[in-house]
């Protein structure tokens, strides 16, 4: 932690979270979704999915872009696949419902594929995919976003961050987990970036007018994140377009008939279709095993993240003083005592 931080324990964040949703008109049970939500993303290192979207939830709220009380629904199912509807309501609501009926469709069919439609923001991806890997399946999510990335060889807002996890389970109910933005890095890493007064790395943002800058700044004076890797993430995120986007009937980000919600898609496959789970199990932690022995250096994806998660339950999150402050004015705004 540095010495901008704040550390807070995960109950209290939790407690903060809920009353702060309930104020803004959230039923008391959503407020427990979403405020677990964002506060296990905290504890995984990855504040950029974390409480820092209270005040844009309650500003969405306000502006009617969220309808606080509404509740997803599974409104079509057709073999393998389903489509839940969220209603414009939370998102993670409606991807809690949908990650519980790909794992349903999974033990009945070998494999579940449910796309989400009219779903706001569902917060950070390897949540749903971890949840599925630690019921033994592997598990794929993906979801279009607003237009917020240039192209590759662009330099216009023509993509979202478009964002996708993958996820197998491991023993002991861990799983390996990688989850990423196609973006070169999130919005909400940037934005911490820009609220901690740090630059952000090369090849991540352009300006206004498309030159190359370290500035968090220019992209929100109207500049562009970048794709990683170049033209990798680019397709990457073209096919996520193409998948999250018109599955969904979200439409694709730069389209006309873009609904403004986040296009989800999460996919569900039963290992035990394929290979006996305790004979695949113990391969993946004898492959993780052998990763890490091949140098000092060596993670396997999903380990920073839990690591992270035992020293945060035990020590506390810590908050950049910036979010702490921003959180201090939207409790005062509501009328919630802030820890």
């Amino acid at each position: 932690m540095n010495a901008s931080s704040r550390l807070i324990t995960a109950d209290q964040l939790r407690d903060l979270a809920r009353d702060l949703l309930t104020a803004a008109r959230v039923p008391a049970d959503t407020a427990a979704t979403v405020s677990a939500s964002l506060v296990e993303a905290d504890l995984a290192g990855h504040g950029s999915h974390g409480v820092r979207r209270l005040v844009p939830y309650v500003d969405s709220i306000e502006a009617g872009v969220i309808v606080p009380d509404a509740r997803p629904g599974v409104v079509s199912r057709r073999g393998a696949t389903a489509v839940v509807s969220g209603r414009r309501g939370f998102g993670q609501a409606a991807a809690r419902l949908a990650t519980a009926e790909a794992a349903r469709l999974a033990a009945g069919h070998g494999a579940g594929v449910v796309a989400i439609r009219e779903c706001n923001h569902v917060g950070r991806l390897g949540e749903y995919a971890g949840t599925l890997a630690a019921r033994g399946l592997v598990a794929q999510v993906v979801g279009n976003a607003d237009p917020t990335v240039a192209p590759y060889g662009g330099r216009r807002r023509m993509l979202g961050t478009n964002p996708m996890a993958w996820a197998v389970p491991r023993a002991g109910g861990a799983a390996v987990v990688m989850d990423w933005a196609t973006a070169a890095m999130a919005e909400g890493k940037l934005g911490l970036l820009l609220a901690g007064g740090s630059k952000a790395p090369e090849g991540v943002v352009v300006d206004p007018e498309g030159r190359p800058s370290t500035d968090p700044a220019d992209f929100y004076r109207g500049g562009a994140l970048l794709p990683f890797g170049g033209h990798k993430g680019y397709g990457l995120s073209v096919l996520i377009e193409l998948v999250g986007g018109l599955l969904t009937g979200t439409g694709t980000a730069c389209s006309p008939g873009y609904d403004g919600t986040f296009g989800t898609v999460i996919t569900a496959v039963d290992l035990s279709a394929f290979v006996p789970l305790d004979d695949y199990v113990a391969q993946v932690e004898s492959f993780c095993e052998a990763l890490r022995a091949s140098g000092p250096g060596v993670v396997v994806p999903g380990e920073p993240e839990a690591e992270a998660r035992a020293t945060r339950l035990k020590e506390g999150i810590p908050v950049p003083a910036p979010v702490w402050a921003e959180l201090g004015v939207l409790a005062a705004r509501l009328g919630v005592p802030q820890p």
